[in-house]
């Protein structure tokens, strides 16, 4: 039973998030962050078509990167991959 709740909180959070920034010359921008192994890179692109609508966006920076974690219980030893994945993008103008 544990583990179906688990699995229910892990597939209910898995959404990419989106925070209001500005770009390097002043534009409104988001950053998009996307991380985990239950989100993707097309999530955070999906994530930033919601955002911008049919103007389309610019990507302006992108970080993906993996980091090696060892978690620990009781019972087992688990080497973990987190991935860290965060995509900025500024919504082009409307013509």
């Amino acid at each position: 039973m544990k583990r179906l709740s688990l699995l229910s909180v892990l597939a209910l959070g898995a959404c990419a998030t989106a925070n209001q920034t500005y770009g390097p010359s002043g534009q409104r921008a988001y950053v998009i962050n996307c991380s985990g192994a239950a989100l993707n890179w097309g999530m955070c692109q999906t994530k930033a078509g919601s955002l911008c609508g049919t103007r389309g966006y610019d990507v302006v920076a992108i970080n993906g990167e993996s980091n090696p974690t060892v978690l620990a219980n009781p019972y087992a030893l688990y080497a973990v991959p987190i991935v860290n994945r965060t995509m900025e993008v500024a919504c082009k103008a409307q013509r």
